[in-house]
């Protein structure tokens, strides 16, 4: 069952291939359509077994006669596509490498002008000690913040009214 099949659809590709050109010329034809439809049901029907009719006559022949040559072509492209293979998975792992060194060069120049724009006391806040042991913050104070702050501290250091005992 599975042969009849086989054959079928063997036939059927070879129809449809040669259809392709016949159509340009003989689809003027009268009835050509309904001729092809005809040839259809004829390769189809289990009763006059056409696609067994024509593979045994024409295509298993011309099969078995050139059987060495399509197993040597099967071979060769069974090698070139191999090599092809080989070749093409080269060229990519070339262009994968290349694309990932250039990545970590322009990701290693873009790290390295970011840290080039802090300064040292940035960097230094960042990991949280300073040269002189004491974290260093990065705020800047205004101007009136620091008068404040050196007014409190001269007052600090002079006794108050209401410290002072008669």
């Amino acid at each position: 069952m599975k042969v009849k099949w086989m054959m079928y659809w063997i036939i059927f590709a070879l129809f449809m291939t040669l259809e392709t050109f016949t159509d340009i010329f003989l689809c003027w034809f009268p009835f050509y359509y309904e001729l092809k439809i005809a040839f259809v049901a004829w390769l189809l029907s289990p009763y006059t077994k056409g696609s067994s009719l024509l593979y045994r006559k024409f295509v298993h022949p011309t099969l078995s006669s050139k059987e060495k040559e399509i197993d040597e072509c099967l071979i060769q492209a069974k090698d070139r596509s191999y090599d092809a293979l080989v070749h093409f998975g080269k060229r990519g792992l070339n262009v994968a490498a290349t694309a990932a060194v250039t990545a970590a060069a322009k990701g290693q120049g873009a790290l390295s002008e970011r840290l080039r724009s802090f300064s040292m006391q940035d960097l230094s806040s960042i990991r949280g000690d300073s040269p002189s042991g004491s974290p260093v913050t990065t705020r800047t104070t205004s101007k009136s913040t620091k008068a404040k702050l050196s007014r409190s501290a001269t007052q600090g250091s002079e006794p108050s009214a209401s410290s002072q005992s008669p």
